[in-house]
């Protein structure tokens, strides 16, 4: 389903989940916006650039992907992201012609008309944030689907913020054997399908077609025998182009960490043609916003639910924290059965997300989402002397600037605020208040005497 008709449907179905902005205002009145409403609806802005509607919020809350997923818990969709993510199924071929997207065919010098927005007044430059870079490896076949920041720098070039996983090993590859990358770039697509791109599956699954599994296997793929790439077929925006071994400069940019990340030489891409879907919809993802720490952090978080219940029998739930920038904290509650089950989850969690700097474990009375009872579990039940892991110079984030940003070392802390069981569990129960019907109509009589 084309991401325009996956926009009708909620607005349809789901009043509410939709909301159009008629107003006129530029690229940082739409970063103000989106950064200020925090859990908002999913937006489209119809005036900041004439002719288009630029959609934001498609994944910013965890609600709105199980929305997609049709499942009724966070739970449920880490099972369904990380059998996705093993088990890639190829979609129905269509004719290149019959692509939603084969509606329009612009030059690579007219991407520029597209409203790739400037979020912050230090940008250097418009970027789009959106953007799934698919290709091929020509050494080995392997194809690889991965989201990565386009800086424009004008005409029909981009510099691409490349970190070293799978595309940057394809990339590498390629310049040995062609002197160049060909790729398509995608920008527009079903919000699953963004999911599953965001994800890190190991070297050879085909993101794309990890999409295909989670979306039931329905999914219509159209074939471009020039690139030996099969995309899907209903998309808002292609684009045909090259990652040449030249590069240029490449921020600074407003990374998760809502600092600004360092400037980068990276690959230049060419962009050779533009294809575009009637009517098309342009999402764009404002840096440092819930929608891009989510998407970064979903694929870790269920990576470490995954792990963390294969070492401990009962896992409640996994937060990869705003706070900890949607990268760099984790929290876990578990059901702990004997001791020792707090440090093998601290463990586990490091193991499945190497960026990860800080993780508590709480126990499952405990709500992850909730800061203030993360804090008093570690209050009162954590013990500085014996309940800390700390790991040191091992391989940490990029993003980290106080870690080693050339070398990427770091140390890496882990808290155990779970209950002792060697002393009574009443020790750390909370007195529960149940209100009377008395005293909620006394604050209720109250709340109205305060507001008048």
């Amino acid at each position: 389903m084309r991401l325009r008709d996956l926009l009708l449907k909620i607005e349809e179905e789901k009043p509410g989940m939709v909301v159009r902005v008629g107003e006129e205002l530029s690229d940082y009145d739409v970063t103000c916006i989106v950064r200020f409403w925090r859990n908002a609806p999913i937006l489209i802005f119809q005036n900041v650039r004439s002719g288009w509607s630029i959609v934001v919020n498609l994944c910013n809350t965890r609600d709105k992907l199980c929305y997609y997923a049709n499942v009724k818990s966070v739970r449920e969709l880490y099972g369904r992201l990380m059998y996705a993510c093993s088990n890639p199924k190829p979609g129905v071929e269509v004719p290149w012609r019959q692509a939603s997207f084969s509606f329009k065919c612009l030059s690579g010098g007219d991407v520029g008309r597209l409203p790739i927005l400037k979020f912050y007044p230090r940008d250097p430059g418009p970027y789009v944030t959106s953007s799934i870079i698919v290709a091929r490896n020509p050494k080995d076949g392997v194809l690889n689907a991965s989201v990565h920041r386009m800086l424009y720098l004008g005409d029909d070039r981009f510099s691409v913020r490349i970190v070293p996983r799978h595309l940057w090993k394809i990339y590498n590859d390629a310049i040995e054997t062609l002197g160049y990358l060909p790729v398509l770039v995608l920008i527009g697509v079903h919000p699953l399908v963004l999911l599953a791109s965001a994800s890190s599956p190991p070297y050879g699954i085909y993101e794309l077609y990890s999409a295909n599994t989670l979306l039931g296997g329905e999914m219509e793929f159209t074939y471009h025998e020039k690139y030996d790439i099969p995309i899907p077929a209903h998309i808002e925006i292609v684009l045909e182009g090259r990652l040449l071994s030249s590069k240029e400069w490449e921020g600074p940019f407003v990374d998760a960490l809502g600092v600004y990340d360092i400037r980068r030489r990276q690959p230049v891409l060419e962009v050779e043609r533009v294809w575009v879907s009637k009517d098309a919809v342009y999402h764009t993802i404002v840096p440092c916003s819930d929608e891009h720490l989510l998407l970064m952090g979903f694929y870790p978080e269920a990576k470490i639910w995954d792990n963390v219940r294969r070492v401990v029998p009962e896992v409640k739930a996994v937060n990869v924290t705003k706070g900890g920038c949607g990268w760099l904290h984790a929290i876990i509650s578990i059901r702990k059965h004997c001791e020792g089950d707090g440090k093998n989850a601290i463990l586990a969690a490091f193991a499945a997300h190497p960026s990860l700097k800080h993780v508590i474990v709480v126990d499952d009375d405990i709500d992850v989402y909730n800061l203030e009872e993360v804090e008093w579990a570690v209050a009162t039940r954590f013990q500085a002397d014996k309940d800390v892991v700390i790991i040191r110079g091992v391989r940490g984030s990029s993003l980290d600037p106080s870690a080693d940003m050339r070398g990427l070392l770091t140390s890496k802390m882990g808290l155990d605020a779970t209950r002792p069981l060697d002393k009574p569990r009443e020790l750390f129960e909370k007195v529960k208040v149940e209100l009377t019907p008395k005293a909620r109509r006394a604050l209720k009589l109250l709340k109205v005497f305060h507001e008048s």
